[in-house]
């Protein structure tokens, strides 16, 4: 059985399935080492220049909630200076505008990291009662691992990211996790050698983080060094042998390198973990139809659209079966449903348009589809052959008509 659908939708995971409640942040504020902006540049001269008794520091990122008033927005410079000269002076800190609603800074001559935190709530609820607004603080400190003066504001930038998640009016400590977050931003901005030195450091720090374990191992998988990847996942594996995401991310890697049956073994482990994962099912009718058992695919890929009715795919791949299965209405059926929730996806486009044909209706609403799905994908020799016969079918037609009207 062939059926032409892109695998390429169905990816690793690097999140649970269950943890998809938290938001991430409009704005990345470690973005803002990758372009090396003029503030980030200044601020980090003048930390490097600081002379900072015993060496420890404190460095924190403060953001005003960006749906604050103009106003607001337009005191907020003096407001943010004010209160940090109440608390402190230009001989026990620094600070610097990030943008228009952020600012950075550092500061010493402290007693203890439990009272310098206890400062910054402070500080924090000052500016924020001074503007009526919600305020959002990430904090790295030094020394902290074995990380300089530059990597320590470099933190403090990932700690606000990692805050974001958790909303406005959050304050976050730079930690593990705070890495493994900033490297899945460098993983999203396919900047791959750079997000897996995030989540190396981040493991030299909680060697047992099953979710930076994990995210090493997705990094590896999807740069096609695979051995690199099985040997995350396992590792990951006895740390917590029923954690979803890696027993699905070993399945999907023996899928990649061909062996379905240790796929699907790995597949109905995670299945018996939670039988209603999108993920888990999607995959599983992707290995059945690999496996040349279409009847055993729909099941889960009618879950699979149940569960996630909101993704395309599992309607796609429903309608390829069909069309192969020489159904062409069901086919028509599924493939609008994906269309409808991804207008460019131009094997739905096709198959739509094939299983009007197959029907033998709607051949000029076909003809449209079969042209979209070729202005998606010019090279696609199937779409060609398919736009070619709904052509004929339509000269053949017209040819008729005018038989007859000329009989």
């Amino acid at each position: 059985m062939t059926v032409k659908f892109s695998s390429k939708e169905i990816h690793f995971l690097k999140t649970d399935p269950d943890d998809f409640n938290f938001k991430p942040p409009e704005m990345y504020f470690s973005d803002l080492l990758l372009t090396k902006t003029v503030q980030i540049k200044a601020f980090e001269k003048r930390l490097s220049g600081a002379k900072i008794p015993g060496g420890n520091f404190l460095c924190a990122v403060i953001q005003i909630s960006s749906d604050a008033s103009e106003s607001i927005l337009e005191k907020a410079k003096d407001t943010f200076e004010a209160t940090f000269n109440s608390f402190l002076n230009n001989k026990r800190g620094i600070w610097e505008s990030l943008t228009g609603t952020s600012f950075i800074l550092a500061f010493w001559d402290y007693v203890s990291v439990e009272k310098v935190s206890q400062l910054m709530v402070s500080l924090k609820d000052k500016i924020s009662a001074a503007l009526k607004a919600d305020i959002l603080i990430g904090i790295a400190k030094f020394p902290y691992h074995d990380f300089s003066k530059f990597q320590t504001f470099a933190n403090a930038l990932k700690a606000i990211d990692h805050a974001a998640f958790f909303g406005l009016n959050s304050l976050i400590h730079f930690d593990a996790t705070s890495l493994n977050i900033s490297g899945d931003r460098l993983f999203g901005l396919n900047k791959y050698d750079m997000a897996i030195k995030e989540y190396q450091k981040g493991l030299e720090i909680e060697p047992s983080d099953i979710n930076l374990i994990n995210s090493l191992g997705v990094c590896f998988g999807v740069m096609g060094e695979l051995d690199k990847a099985k040997l995350e996942f396992e590792n990951a594996m006895k740390i917590n042998p029923n954690e979803l995401m890696v027993i699905y991310n070993i399945g999907l890697l023996y899928q990649i390198e061909g062996d379905i049956d240790k796929a699907i073994m790995y597949l109905r482990k995670a299945h018996g973990i939670k039988p209603s994962a999108f993920e888990v099912e999607l995959l599983f009718g992707h290995l059945f139809i690999k496996k040349e058992h279409p009847e055993q695919a729909i099941p889960h890929l009618e879950k699979a659209s149940r569960v996630n009715p909101k993704s395309g795919l599992a309607f796609r791949m429903k309608g390829e079966i069909y069309l192969v299965d020489n159904l062409p209405e069901k086919a028509s059926h599924e493939f609008n449903k994906a269309i409808k929730l991804n207008p460019s996806d131009a094997i739905s486009l096709s198959g739509y348009a094939k299983s009007l044909d197959l029907q033998g209706k709607n051949l000029n609403i076909a003809l449209t589809f079969a042209k979209n799905s070729i202005a998606i994908e010019p090279d696609n020799q199937l779409f060609k052959k398919r736009l070619k016969t709904i052509l004929k079918k339509i000269d053949e037609s017209t040819i008729s008509e005018e038989k007859i009207k000329t009989a």
